[in-house]
């Protein structure tokens, strides 16, 4: 890891990564794009020193209250976060100045900070979208190499719906040859069926690939799964969007469980339910009178 400063922590749409690149080694990892221009080796952590500084000034300066995101970039509850515990201080902020909390982990280290999650979600909301790709412990432990496997990531959304955190899952991505068999997505869907989450985030059963992450998932493909990159150019050559072959079969089976279920399925409909601030009926009454 190493320190660096930053100009601004908030996006314009309330997003902040506190860190910058990652250590789980996930093989298919968007975030490993040369597009996002990391000048540093990916698992070189870029912690921005001054980032809860800036955020701090941000949060109490916003004139309107709103949720906050992370996670798009760097999960912000890799093993750095054990010792620095960004993440951790940015929470009490978030309370703090009452705007609501949304992160995307794959990581179980994320019920350390329960207790701020349950404050923030009493108070406006708290939301947590967990990463699931694969049923097949095993796959997941060379999928994901660095972070705890699905099992345990089941247990977690189990933990939080026990404690009234909603959840989202993200059901992505579904690579291509590996993990788009029927038997996969059913014990997924079951499994967000089990953990009674708000909804689940699935845009085709596909992947994305482009220069910088591409090579990556190339020497992986060498290394876990012999010959099949070969099956992947012949199939998709220079393709940014990759979808599986059995894709219609399985987003139809996607979209009649989770319905059925009474789960969201669509991506608007959750990333409206996701960036939404509650309004309490305290604040209603107030406007009232």
């Amino acid at each position: 890891m190493h320190y660096t400063t930053v100009k601004t922590i908030l996006s314009p749409k309330n997003g902040i990564n506190l860190y910058r690149g990652c250590t789980h080694g996930c093989i298919y990892c968007d975030s490993r794009s040369t597009i996002y221009d990391i000048s540093h080796p990916f698992e070189d952590i870029a912690v921005k020193e001054n980032g809860l500084d800036l955020l701090k000034k941000a949060l109490k300066n916003k004139k309107e209250k709103v949720m906050i995101g992370t996670g798009s970039m760097s999960d912000p509850y890799m093993p750095i976060e054990k010792r620095l515990k960004y993440t951790q201080s940015a929470l009490k902020l978030i309370y703090k100045y009452g705007h609501g909390f949304t992160c995307i982990t794959k990581s179980d280290l994320v019920l350390r900070d329960m207790n701020l999650l349950k404050k923030i979600n009493g108070k406006s909301k708290a939301v947590i979208q967990m990463t699931l790709t694969t049923a097949n412990e095993e796959l997941c432990k060379i999928l994901e190499p660095n972070v705890c496997t699905t099992k345990r990531r089941v247990e977690v959304l189990k933990i939080l719906n026990e404690e009234n955190i909603p959840t989202i899952v993200w059901l992505c991505p579904i690579l291509p040859f590996i993990n788009d068999d029927e038997e996969n997505i059913e014990r997924l869907i079951e499994y967000c069926i089990e953990c009674d989450v708000k909804g689940v985030l699935c845009f085709e059963m596909g992947m994305t690939l482009r220069e910088g992450n591409r090579e990556y998932f190339y020497e992986n493909l060498d290394k876990y799964f012999p010959n099949l990159k070969n099956k992947y150019i012949k199939h998709y050559k220079n393709n940014y969007g990759i979808l599986s072959p059995y894709n219609k079969k399985l987003m139809d089976i996607f979209n009649k469980r989770t319905s059925k279920a009474g789960i969201m399925n669509k991506p608007d409909e959750i990333f409206t339910y996701l960036n939404e601030f509650p309004i309490k009926e305290t604040s209603k009454q107030s406007t009232l009178f």
